[in-house]
């Protein structure tokens, strides 16, 4: 008995084991039309959530994000080398109150970050273009062009971390994407501004800009090339205008003296050497 008792919660814990095996196999079959739903619900998220990227909040919300973060950064790049133009320093990320010094090491690698990012942008951008070759693929193109040009800048900040020029390229270029960005979606997704000959098509729950006509198309890629063409004269002159009016305001509170002035109020002892 004394064995009897010693093997009975051995027994025990083995029985619950198997009623509990039991009773989940006996569920398998009843879960199997269960599984089912699952699944589908799935695929229909998966749709719901190609159909919300390819949309008009889809690409008007992350656009605006681009749009704020370049010119937030184009703003204090150039407020940044009016107020200290010998220790300026390419910075990725903004507010700066005073010049700091930074190891090349980790300023390096912090660029290498953001070039990484872009990177995995232009890439995704470039597939995504190869499955939409019309309408659409036609307004991927030139923004694969200013994702390049934002991927260049940035492993240029590594080798030129003093170099104004390549942050105000970097940061025009970014606020460049948002804006490309919004006007897909709103020449894209909104009816009224459709190119002639072309419509949307709902495919599986998925709209699809499509034209009747080769010769729609073609002009509908023309007048994309044609916004592109605006879009950078428009915001070069922005950024121009935008950097003038900041070099003139905070470029007042930095002193400057001539060579003549400083050359009078050098010391006579110097004065002599120099002669």
């Amino acid at each position: 008995m004394r064995d009897y008792h010693d093997l009975r919660p051995l027994v025990t814990w083995q029985f619950l084991s198997l009623k509990k095996l039991s009773e989940s196999m006996a569920s398998c079959n009843s879960l199997d039309d269960a599984t089912r739903k699952p699944s589908s619900l799935s695929r229909q998220k998966k749709k719901k959530l190609v159909a919300e990227i390819g949309s008009l909040i889809g690409h008007v919300s992350p656009g605006m994000a681009f749009f704020m973060l370049g010119l937030w950064h184009l703003f204090n790049h150039v407020k940044l080398h009016s107020l200290h133009p010998n220790s300026y320093t390419s910075s990725l990320w903004f507010p700066v109150t005073r010049p700091r010094t930074r190891a090349k090491a980790k300023c390096g690698l912090t660029h290498l970050l953001g070039a990484a990012a872009f990177g995995q942008q232009l890439l995704m951008f470039h597939l995504h273009s190869t499955d939409h070759k019309g309408l659409e693929g036609q307004y991927h193109l030139p923004l694969q062009l200013v994702v390049s040009i934002s991927l260049v800048t940035t492993l240029m900040g590594i080798g030129f971390p003093r170099s104004f020029l390549v942050s105000f390229v970097r940061s025009l270029s970014v606020l460049f994407q948002g804006v490309w960005f919004m006007v897909m979606g709103f020449m894209l997704w909104t009816p009224r501004l459709i190119p002639k000959g072309c419509s949307l098509y709902n495919d599986d729950g998925h709209k699809i800009l499509r034209c009747a006509s080769e010769e729609a198309l073609h002009r509908a890629k023309s007048l994309v090339n044609i916004q592109f063409g605006w879009l950078v004269v428009g915001l070069t002159i922005f950024a121009i205008t935008l950097y003038l009016h900041l070099v003139e305001k905070y470029s007042k509170n930095v002193k400057y003296s001539s060579l003549a002035k400083e050359f009078e109020e050098m010391p006579e002892d110097c004065s002599d050497i120099e002669t």
